[in-house]
């Protein structure tokens, strides 16, 4: 584990080694994005800094307050100014408030266009990024039946609450992994628009969801009802959503009329 990556040039501030990783992860973000405003040409729009504020701005907000609510009984929380300051940082939790954040801006704004697409490529990668800093100051997993993996000395176990000597999985890696993939498949999928406007991050965010449901068997976290974690109790509510919009998307034949589109495209160049 590295809490820190060392001290600032010149002083005696350390430098978080999640901090730093969360921050880098947020400017590749950023680089990301604006290579999608002008290759749309969206970054015209002046109202376009509104949504981007309002993603930031959202995200930061409920990834700080995502993991306040531990308890049903409410005086069992810690008070909204000690999750702020101390409290853990939820990823799900800022996905949910840069979603709300975005959606705030764009009916303060008037902008009507969907917005998903400039959007989705820069989460993926921006999350890839951050998750490293995860990986190298968190819990990395449960035991691993492989014998393949990260190995903690006993003193950083007994501070993570694990178990030493032997190897865990590296459960951040997997989703460094992931998103790293969505990436890739998110970009070449733009470039030949292949699925309606705004369906990719749609789809991505399914994808998301349905594999840290199933990553957190690994990832070691506080099961707390019916063999679930949190953010699996969390996600058990959010992806049957997200599907059903999907099959509703289908049925209404969304998808294949973009497939007609495509081909249209297509045939009109070759003549």
């Amino acid at each position: 584990m590295y809490p820190t990556l060392g001290d600032l040039t010149g002083t005696s501030l350390p430098i978080g080694t999640h901090e730093f990783f969360v921050a880098l992860g947020v400017v590749v973000a950023l680089v990301v994005l604006g290579f999608q405003l002008v290759r749309t040409g969206a970054g015209r729009d002046e109202r376009m800094l509104a949504i981007i504020a309002g993603a930031l701005i959202g995200g930061a907000v409920f990834m700080r307050l995502g993991t306040w609510l531990q308890d049903v009984d409410l005086r069992a929380n810690a008070s909204l100014a000690e999750q702020w300051l101390y409290g853990n940082r939820s990823i799900l939790g800022g996905l949910v408030g840069a979603w709300l954040g975005v959606h705030l801006a764009k009916r303060l704004t008037g902008y009507r266009t969907r917005t998903g697409d400039l959007f989705v490529p820069a989460v993926a990668l921006g999350m890839a990024v951050g998750r490293v800093g995860c990986h190298l100051t968190e819990l990395p997993g449960t035991v691993s039946s492989l014998g393949v993996g990260p190995v903690l000395d006993v003193p950083t176990a007994e501070r993570l609450g694990a178990v030493a000597g032997v190897a865990l999985h590296p459960s951040l890696l997997y989703e460094v992994a992931f998103h790293t993939i969505a990436f890739g498949v998110i970009v070449w999928s733009l470039a030949r628009h292949r699925l309606p406007q705004g369906e990719t991050f749609v789809l991505y965010i399914a994808s998301y969801a349905i594999f840290r449901f199933l990553v957190e068997f690994v990832r070691g976290n506080e099961v707390v009802w019916w063999g679930l974690t949190r953010p699996q109790l969390f996600l058990a509510v959010a992806i049957p959503l997200v599907l059903a919009r999907i099959a509703w998307q289908a049925h209404r034949g969304v998808y294949q009329r973009q497939e007609w589109h495509v081909a249209q495209a297509i045939e009109e160049q070759v003549r």
